[in-house]
């Protein structure tokens, strides 16, 4: 996630709100197109339920895995990151209850198809409060496992001036 990637000193506070808005944008013209295809409405709003316990542990720990995958990945291969997080969506698909949302971009446009990939929107705020919950839990470990980031995973940036 974007907020615990800033918090570990990757992508800069003040380009967060840019990055933030990008992967919303994205999330949303991925709901379009692949609406667009299949020859439903652009937008839909969801009437899937995900709501409950079960559900909102699955996210802080499919939130706090995919975490965990990028950094602990990035320290020793970093060319490694996206297979890596491929195979972690892949597998957290299949053992967590919540079919491993793990990003509030993705939540929200999850919202806006209603297809069984979709969340109702009154059960946005709890995946989105896990998430924060899980990404807070690893970005605290990780900052305490390994303080020093070797290198940004999302985008290379030179020093500051």
């Amino acid at each position: 996630m974007t907020l615990a990637d800033a918090a570990m000193g990757g992508i800069r506070w003040r380009e967060t709100p840019v990055y933030l808005a990008a992967q919303i944008g994205g999330a949303y013209l991925g709901v379009a197109i692949a609406h667009l295809m299949f020859s439903e409405p652009l937008f839909s709003a969801s009437r899937h339920v995900r709501a409950g316990g079960a559900q909102f542990l699955a996210e802080v720990v499919a939130t706090f895995g995919l975490l965990a995958v990028i950094w602990g990945v990035s320290r020793r291969r970093p060319t490694a990151v996206p297979m890596a997080v491929a195979a972690w969506i892949t597998a957290a698909y299949w053992f967590t209850a919540s079919t491993s949302f793990a990003n509030p971009a993705v939540t929200l446009a999850r919202a806006a198809t209603d297809t069984f990939a979709g969340i109702r929107p009154a059960d946005v705020p709890a995946f989105v409060a896990a998430q924060l919950m899980g990404a807070g839990a690893a970005t605290a470990l990780f900052r305490w496992l390994a303080p020093v980031h070797p290198e940004n995973v999302v985008v290379p940036r030179e020093e500051e001036p």
